[in-house]
């Protein structure tokens, strides 16, 4: 996917992500804010973002694992499942955010739930 404009995380990205990081099944480091930049992705709008862990901006990183997710709901009800990536270093990779209906997200929600899985 193609970056968009590197950036700080905004209040609802770090929230979301600081709900993913406590849920990770990885031990994060505490200070995994510290120098932390983000880059959109071309997810059609979905909130994605490629994260840039201070010593790893100009570096070659690859995926390594999921290590946590959560859901919530946009404002207009649609489900979002959020997921976090660290790299093959154990480094802050990629927040990934699916909105089941493909629309754009509007709003990140502060009340996360765990993920359900259903084969309906």
């Amino acid at each position: 996917m193609k970056l968009n404009n590197i950036r700080k995380l905004n209040i609802e990205e770090e929230i979301l992500l600081e709900e993913l990081v406590h849920r990770s099944i990885k031990v994060i480091s505490p200070d995994w804010k510290n120098g932390l930049l983000v880059a959109s992705l071309e997810d059609g709008g979905m909130g994605s973002l490629a994260l840039f862990p201070c010593d790893t901006f100009n570096k070659v990183r690859h995926f390594g694992s999921q290590v946590s997710e959560c859901q919530f709901r946009d404002t207009d009800g649609v489900l979002v499942v959020a997921s976090l990536y660290l790299d093959e270093d154990d480094k802050l990779y990629e927040l990934d955010m699916w909105k089941v209906d493909f629309s754009k997200l509007i709003n990140i929600h502060t009340h996360f739930e765990d993920v359900e899985y259903s084969n309906k």
